[in-house]
């Protein structure tokens, strides 16, 4: 590929200089932000044993990635992992784009919900249902519920954003059912 979708898509092969998934990243990383005009650098964390890869964003443009609720960050790890896809069809890739700390921060208001959400289900009997989520976002709420033997959770929806419906178990519906006939 030449051009302007050469550059997007990680150059040609005469360009690149370092071929393993971290070295594509950062070149088409490079490119975006120069194309963008963002003042922004980033760090390439590897991670020997997983393989994962985590980029850190940091500059005065930090803002721009951060607006509502992350979706640039979101759009850009995105588009870099279709990037290594399509670049390198046999590598499993996991990637995690990140700038000041964001995912942490929001995987952690994620469960302080998800806990206020399971105190109204269990307080009232009633089921209550989490905002829709993309798969990464709802497996963190599954798993935190399933912690709980008092309720459980499930993806409601087609596409890619699921809500997640929390609800209690048969057995504690049956217990709080016995107990208001008595």
């Amino acid at each position: 590929m030449k051009g302007f979708l050469g550059k997007l898509f990680g150059g040609s092969e005469e360009t690149k200089t370092d071929n393993s998934p971290a070295g594509v990243l950062a070149d088409v990383l490079e490119t975006i932000i120069s194309i963008a005009k963002l003042e922004l650098s980033f760090d390439v964390l590897v991670n020997e044993e997983s393989g994962g890869i985590k980029i850190d964003l940091y500059g005065k443009d930090e803002g721009l990635l951060l607006n509502r609720d992350g979706q640039l960050l979101d759009g850009m790890q995105l588009y870099l992992r279709r990037v290594v896809q399509h670049q390198m069809p046999d590598e499993k890739v996991d990637l995690i784009l990140d700038c000041d700390s964001y995912r942490e921060r929001s995987d952690e208001s994620l469960l302080k919900l998800a806990n206020k959400l399971k105190g109204i289900v269990l307080q009232k009997g009633k089921p209550v249902y989490v905002k829709a989520l993309p798969p990464a976002k709802r497996k963190i709420v599954h798993q935190f519920l399933a912690d709980d033997d008092r309720v459980k959770s499930r993806s409601i929806g087609d596409g890619h954003f699921k809500k997640v419906k929390i609800f209690l178990t048969k057995d504690n519906n049956n217990k709080d059912s016995k107990e208001s006939h008595a």
